[in-house]
């Protein structure tokens, strides 16, 4: 059995760009990697705007299979962690470098950011706000999304922020033509094994024969809730399940010292998917916060954004090992 830990050997040469940028598909989709490589203009800090370069490499891992988690146009440590996971993926030396041989092998003739017409649906389920208390929340009959961009956003995988970017004049109204990042299938394949990598922050699956099928940062536990150690089980998977908070069990929130049942939603505290482990109380779930995977602690779960965990979720089956690795 061969472990890998990909977080402590990421150096991803730098494709930040701090020139001002116009987000429009054209400047995202012409964007060469090529290009990117070799220009020692890009050699900058990282910038809080979103880079069309950036961007482009986002999409394009995350069709490999090698989830940066979500598309938001900021280089960061999920970004040099899907270059390892794709490097992983592809049977290469993992050094997380971003280099000629990555980019031949992601490039392709498709474009990245393309058109999406709203349909009159997708303004089903919103909801006004999520309160953030417990007890309020509650008393919803559904932890729905907020608002049409947020639900566009985390069906093609991107920031809201992103999303609204590309697309500053938009109202989010039915028949509003949208440009959206272009995210592949989700992955397919019989998951025989997971390793949750705590310090790097990533969960890796395994298929036969030591197969990687897929890559995705992750939020592993917190020094205050650590996740368990060693091997255990997959029990089943729940989908759009309810969460029971229980504060003599898990932990305080707010005020809250009752046990309370919050309804299902993408915005309830597990997210869309619960994949029940053998260590009881402990999980791997989505999240209300993509933006956060791996920026902030759990409560000891594993936690991945609600598009990867539901790819995820697709692929186990009950008895699958996880096994936590340091």
């Amino acid at each position: 059995m061969k472990k890998i830990v990909l977080g402590s050997v990421i150096a991803l040469a730098s494709v930040g760009v701090v020139h001002a940028h116009d987000l429009s598909p054209q400047e995202i989709n012409s964007v060469n990697l090529s290009s990117v490589l070799s220009d020692k203009s890009l050699e900058h800090p990282p910038t809080d705007k979103p880079d069309p370069a950036v961007i482009h490499l986002q999409v394009l891992l995350d069709r490999a299979g090698a989830s940066p988690g979500v598309i938001d146009g900021l280089d960061g440590a999920n970004v040099r962690k899907a270059i390892a996971g794709f490097e992983l993926l592809q049977g290469l030396p993992v050094d997380g470098n971003l280099d000629e041989e990555i980019v031949t092998r992601l490039s392709d003739d498709q474009r990245v950011i393309g058109p999406y017409t709203i349909a009159a649906d997708d303004g089903d389920d919103i909801v006004p706000e999520i309160p953030k208390d417990y007890s309020e929340q509650a008393k919803m009959a559904h932890l729905g999304y907020t608002s049409v961009a947020e639900k566009l956003a985390e069906r093609f995988h991107m920031d809201v922020d992103l999303i609204r970017a590309l697309n500053p004049t938009a109202r989010f109204i039915p028949g509003e033509t949208l440009s959206v990042a272009v995210v592949g299938a989700p992955r397919t394949g019989n998951v025989k094994r997971i390793e949750a990598h705590r310090k790097a922050g990533e969960l890796v699956a395994y298929g036969e024969n030591d197969k990687v099928l897929a890559v995705y940062p992750a939020t592993i536990g917190s020094e205050d809730n650590p996740s368990p150690s060693g091997k255990h089980k997959v029990n089943g998977v729940a989908r759009n399940p309810p969460y029971v908070y229980n504060p003599k069990i898990n932990f305080q929130q707010g005020k809250n010292k009752s046990k309370l049942t919050l309804p299902s939603g993408p915005n309830n505290p597990v997210g869309t998917v619960w994949i029940d482990l053998s260590e009881p109380t402990y999980g791997i779930h989505g999240t209300p916060e993509p933006s956060l995977i791996d920026k902030a602690g759990s409560h000891g779960c594993v936690r991945l954004t609600n598009w990867d965990v539901e790819e995820l979720s697709s692929m186990v089956k009950p008895g699958v090992t996880v096994v936590f690795e340091n």
